[in-house]
């Protein structure tokens, strides 16, 4: 019985281990167009020499790929034009507050999708952002109105010191009352009432 698939096995794992730890450490979500497909070949490269194949052939295929995927990404360190090519550009969704309906049916991205980005990213409602960009990892990235921006240390410790300078001002406390919130547009809400509360665009739906 021939017993040379068990060393192969091992050699395979510790080889490719260190292949792909060459080629880095990015997760799937976050990896390239270049990235994905080299790695889904390194992948299927990998298990060849069990089925019969030279297993030395296969791990020198693998660090050519490997060696081309390194001169790709410097590529794109040194030269612009090949990182958009290759990687792509940060497209707008939303501007100005408002869905980017053209963008959007570009690039075959539904509301409801971006609604799903947003809930993970702790986003309430659409109409609280300023601005958002589908990225080249298919992450959105959002930039919150004036308004809905969290408070910050300072922000907190400024207004600490003008209610003591009220205060002092006065001789007496000085309430602060909290205007009521509409919800009219959580995105969290709606999946809670499994309906939506206002529709997108017909176009987008």
């Amino acid at each position: 019985m021939d017993w040379d698939w068990i060393w192969k096995a091992v050699l395979i794992i510790v080889v490719g281990t260190l292949i792909l730890r060459i080629a880095g450490r990015k997760s799937i979500s976050q990896m390239t167009l270049a990235q994905t497909v080299i790695m889904i070949g390194i992948g299927s490269l990998l298990i060849q020499p069990v089925a019969g194949r030279n297993v030395w052939t296969t791990f020198g295929v693998g660090a050519v790929l490997v060696l081309t995927l390194v001169v790709i990404e410097y590529g794109q360190v040194k030269m612009n034009w090949l990182e958009k090519f290759i990687t792509g550009e940060s497209v707008p969704i939303i501007r100005n507050g408002q869905l980017d309906e053209k963008n959007l049916k570009k690039l075959r991205f539904t509301v409801d999708q971006l609604e799903m980005k947003l809930r993970q990213q702790n986003v309430t409602a659409i109409s609280d952002l300023k601005s958002a960009t589908l990225e080249p990892n298919g992450q959105v990235g959002y930039e919150l109105k004036e308004d809905n921006k969290p408070a910050t240390k300072q922000d907190i410790e400024d207004m600490k010191k003008e209610i003591l300078s009220l205060k002092n001002a006065l001789g007496s406390n000085v309430g602060v009352q909290e205007s009521p919130k509409s919800n009219s547009n959580d995105i969290f809400k709606e999946v809670e009432d499994k309906g939506r509360n206002q529709n997108p665009p017909q176009q987008l739906q």
